[in-house]
């Protein structure tokens, strides 16, 4: 076995490692005297201030519900009402003279005319009348033509003296009474012609039966109740009125009301009487709409609830109320014009706070934007935008802006 001994590293001398400890502290102080220099130049200068950014203006987005276009409409004042339909004209139609019914063909429900047969009577009994006073009427003709001739004789007789002036006025007397007995006969007559013609009944107007009150067969007797019609075609709306608002109500003013089962159908009427009493008890009084009913939708007995329009304006700009503003003794609007808010003084006519909405006679047109309500921050001369709309610019160098979404006071 071969062992070999490896050699050794040889030492670095001393001298050598003295030669490489000098440059290095050198470097050390170097850089501990730059350091300090510099902190010393740190705390002895004055800051230099940042240069300050340029003043951006604030756009406030609007929602589509704080901003209103102006139309241009009729204005109207308008006077809650209700009240039950009926018909303008209806009729329970009776027996004029007593007789079997043989007839009657028609039901409750059914349309009837003006003259239409709606029930006929047994007539023998008046066509037999009929023919016992038309021979009486014959027979007081013949006592008539007697007496004429009787009188002709008795005036010749007179004149030759064979009769005396008594006998001639008895004679004469007699040509009077048979002219009042065919005067009678033939009043009679026509009475049992009436009666006979009163067999068939017939109805007095147009309109829908709404009861049937006898049957085929059944005896009548004078004033007996037939049938009841109404007519459709012309209905009066009843609505009480609280008597502190009748000054305010004038015959032809219109009416708007709706019925329920007619979903929103909006039907009309004219004020045609307002009743000169109040209600017992109700302090309210009576006023009575015309109303056409040609497609005789409506039925009598419905419930209505309307309102009379009592005033009414001219076709002129109207805005919203809650739009007004008060700028001393003028009033004004926030008109939004090129992206600004602009104050707009306007003249106003009529108002309806039920309707919350005031006539505008001069100071604004139709189609123009206005704040429909009262926004935190946004004041005349204020840049606005609508939500999801283009902001207008006010400085064509300004690019950046900063947008503010307006609240609501």
């Amino acid at each position: 076995m071969k062992i070999e001994t490896l050699p050794l590293t040889p030492a670095i001398p001393l001298s050598t490692k003295r030669r490489w400890r000098k440059p290095a502290i050198a470097l050390a102080l170097a850089a501990l005297v730059a350091g300090g220099w510099f902190a010393f130049q740190g705390k002895s200068a004055p800051p230099v201030p940042a240069p300050k950014a340029e003043a951006k203006p604030t756009v406030f987005e609007l929602s589509h519900s704080d901003v209103v276009t102006v139309e241009a409409r009729e204005l109207a004042r308008r006077l809650p009402l209700s009240g039950s339909l009926a018909p303008l004209a209806q009729a329970t139609v009776k027996s004029k003279v007593s007789g079997v019914v043989l007839e009657t063909g028609l039901r409750e429900g059914m349309n009837v005319s003006a003259g239409q047969v709606i029930a006929r009577l047994d007539d023998a009994d008046a066509r037999a009348r009929v023919a016992q006073y038309a021979a009486a009427l014959k027979e007081a003709n013949a006592r008539l033509a007697l007496a004429t001739k009787n009188e002709a004789n008795s005036q010749a007789l007179l004149k030759q003296n064979y009769i005396s002036q008594n006998s001639f006025d008895t004679t004469r007397n007699s040509v009077e009474l048979a002219q009042a007995a065919v005067d009678a006969a033939r009043a009679q007559l026509d009475l049992a012609r009436i009666a006979l013609n009163d067999t068939v009944i017939r109805a007095p107007l147009s309109g829908v039966v709404s009861k049937r009150f006898v049957q085929a067969g059944e005896k009548l007797s004078p004033d007996s109740p037939v049938m009841a019609i109404v007519d459709l075609q012309h209905l009066t709306l009843d609505a009480q009125v609280p008597a502190s608002d009748i000054p305010r109500i004038q015959v032809g003013q219109d009416v708007h009301f709706r019925v329920d089962g007619f979903d929103a159908r909006d039907f009309t009427g004219k004020v045609a009487r307002i009743n000169p009493a109040t209600e017992a008890g109700s302090r309210a009084m009576l006023v009575y709409i015309s109303v056409a009913n040609t497609d005789g939708l409506l039925r009598a007995g419905m419930f209505a609830k309307g309102q009379i329009t009592t005033d009414k304006s001219e076709t002129r700009p109207i805005v919203p109320l809650a739009a007004l503003r008060k700028d001393g003794e003028r009033d004004v609007v926030y008109r939004v014009a090129d992206g600004k808010v602009v104050a707009q003084p306007v003249q106003l006519g009529m108002r309806n706070q039920d309707e919350g909405m005031a006539e505008v006679t001069h100071g604004i047109d139709a189609g123009a934007v206005l704040l429909n309500v009262p926004l935190d921050g946004v004041k005349p001369g204020a840049q606005v935008k609508l939500a999801g709309a283009a902001t207008a610019k006010p400085d064509a160098k300004s690019v950046d802006k900063a947008v503010v979404v307006a609240k609501k006071d």
